[in-house]
């Protein structure tokens, strides 16, 4: 986990460890549910938001591996929730595809997915979200620089264990395992990077002028 250095905090003490999640549940809902409940909850809506995520999927010609939504999804989670509920949520997604269940991309489930080219994509999911978690824990995604900062952050960690996974799947060279599992996603993660860098500060500025949450 990152440790909070005065250079990684961007929050007063008693501000670390919220994220925009703990905002999402209104008051009076989240005191009747309790607050071992509403984490749960929060972490079963983060699991269905990454399956969603990954209905959309188009083949990329030349590579194993599809465009998905899901690592708009993934960030948008980790960053929510949070390191703890943000791994719990992805881990949690990754879990229900395991069993078979059609979660992850192109309608797919079971363990031959993660044996398999797009693997370690899904494994670098729990680590961007733990990531970007924590980040969000410190701070970063209340202004737009450091959200986007900590959505690059987590963007590299899943690539720094798609591509090798990949390449060791596929019996890929470094260069066609750039070419097939980097180049043809980095134009459209960008783009989602943005997207979902953008929805913090905006979301955080709504919470700040809803009377009694600032």
């Amino acid at each position: 986990m990152i440790s909070a250095t005065p250079r990684l905090n961007r929050l007063p003490a008693d501000e670390r460890g919220i994220t925009i999640a703990d905002f999402l549940v209104p008051i009076r809902l989240g005191e009747r549910m309790g607050s071992r409940v509403r984490h749960v909850a929060l972490i079963v809506l983060g699991a269905l938001l990454i399956y969603l995520t990954a209905r959309i999927a188009f083949p990329v010609p030349g590579s194993p591996v599809p465009v998905t939504g899901q690592t708009f999804g993934v960030l948008l989670v980790g960053g929510a929730l949070g390191f703890r509920r943000g791994v719990a949520s992805v881990a949690l997604y990754v879990l229900i595809g395991l069993i078979g269940l059609p979660f992850f991309a192109e309608g797919k489930g079971g363990v031959n997915v993660i044996l398999g080219a797009s693997g370690g994509y899904i494994v670098g999911f729990v680590l961007a979200a733990a990531i970007v978690g924590r980040l969000a824990e410190l701070g970063w995604d209340r202004r737009i620089i450091g959200a986007i900062g900590a959505m690059i952050i987590g963007e590299i960690a899943i690539y720094a264990v798609g591509v090798p996974w990949l390449m060791a799947v596929a019996h890929l060279d470094l260069a066609n395992g750039i070419k097939q599992g980097l180049t043809p996603f980095i134009v459209g993660d960008a783009l989602k990077l943005i997207l979902a860098a953008a929805a913090f500060p905006v979301a955080w500025w709504v919470v700040g002028r809803r009377p009694g949450e600032g």
